[in-house]
């Protein structure tokens, strides 16, 4: 499935229910739990989802609130190693398993996240 397709096949309601489902397994992750630590989990909840919708063809809310992206430097703050990065697709892979999206939709999503988490990497361990 093309990127830009995703959002035409799960829409909204697919991207609420794939982010709800990770943001719930936050608050008790030993590695993920204390980035967030004083953050406000449903503003950064609402953030992932707007970005993904975008990204994946629909309504440019996240753009038109925050601008371009810019996923290295949003990051930064925050100490991503791979184990961060292996923890936080495990999570959303649990996630995945709650949100039960189409095949089609949930490779391309896999894909993006993997390489995206990679991209984000910025402490070795």
């Amino acid at each position: 499935m093309e990127e830009y397709n995703v959002y035409s096949v799960i829409g909204e309601e697919g991207f609420e229910r794939l982010v709800a489902a990770f943001y719930r397994q936050i608050p008790g992750d030993d590695v993920l739990a204390p980035m967030y630590a004083g953050r406000d989990l449903a503003a950064a909840e609402q953030r992932l989802r707007d970005f993904l919708v975008v990204r994946f063809g629909g309504p440019p809310r996240y753009l038109d609130q925050r601008g371009h992206p810019r996923l290295r430097m949003r990051h930064m703050p925050f100490a991503i190693d791979q184990k961060a990065r292996d923890r936080w697709l495990s999570l959303m892979s649990a996630a995945f398993e709650e949100a039960k999206l189409p095949p089609g939709a949930e490779s391309t999503l896999r894909a993006f996240f993997e390489s995206t988490a990679s991209f984000l990497i910025n402490k070795a361990e």
